[in-house]
């Protein structure tokens, strides 16, 4: 669900851990347990890899021993804020091949919503989203367009796909004010209206966010 994910995609070259997003049912944790002591990882922060923390939205770090991945930090989680829960994601997720083995990826359009953070994560989003645009050869079905009316970040992209889809675009402009500012041909209102997006969007991160790590504090300092 993150990085990695980007990679698999074309919109990243390299990432330094793993981001996972499990089921948080029993037999699902025993599993994954299980692969965790195969891989001889331990737990680097709180709280521990228990449901009731991954409900709350909590992650659970871990860094990994064994020889040929020493070092590999893998982040857990099994909520994400402003994303579906995790059946309906993978009932539409991605799944690839490598090295003959299957790897599940969100799908580029949750991943996209999963990566609206407070970090800085923006420059990725713009490159998934635009990766995807190029990929598509000019050639894309109705939900695809709307989707790069929604989440295009390059004001040029976005200009362009309001002047070749105006309709749509005015479908969607009453929900996303850079593509009404696309409409109008305006790049310098679409550049401050994408930016406020992603002001309102680290906003709404850092409010989901501030209980959680009042939680955390409280558990870090329970387990000194």
């Amino acid at each position: 669900m993150g990085g990695q994910a980007c990679v698999f995609y074309g919109a990243a070259e390299f990432s330094r851990d793993l981001d996972l997003l499990i089921l948080a049912e029993p037999q699902n944790l025993d599993r994954f347990r299980s692969g965790l002591r195969d891989l001889a990882a331990e737990p680097i922060a709180v709280p521990p890899f228990d449901s009731r923390h991954l409900a709350r939205g909590h992650a659970a770090d871990f860094r990994c021993h064994r020889k040929d991945v020493a070092g590999l930090r893998i982040d857990v989680m099994a909520v994400l804020r402003g994303v579906a829960r995790f059946e309906e994601l993978w009932s539409r997720r991605t799944t690839i091949e490598a090295d003959g083995e299957p790897i599940d990826l969100l799908g580029i359009k949750d991943l996209v919503d999963a990566k609206k953070t407070q970090r800085d994560n923006w420059p990725m989003i713009r490159r998934l989203v635009e990766q995807n645009y190029f990929s598509s050869g000019g050639d894309a079905a109705l939900d695809r367009i709307e989707f790069w009316l929604r989440e295009l970040r390059t004001p040029e992209l976005l200009v362009r796909m309001a002047e070749a889809h105006p309709s749509l675009a005015r479908d969607v402009a009453p929900h996303r004010p850079p593509v009404e500012a696309a409409l109008r041909g305006d790049i310098a209102a679409v550049e401050r209206t994408l930016q406020a997006e992603e002001e309102e969007e680290r906003r709404r991160d850092r409010e989901y966010w501030d209980p959680l790590k009042t939680e955390l504090e409280g558990l870090r300092r329970a387990k000194h």
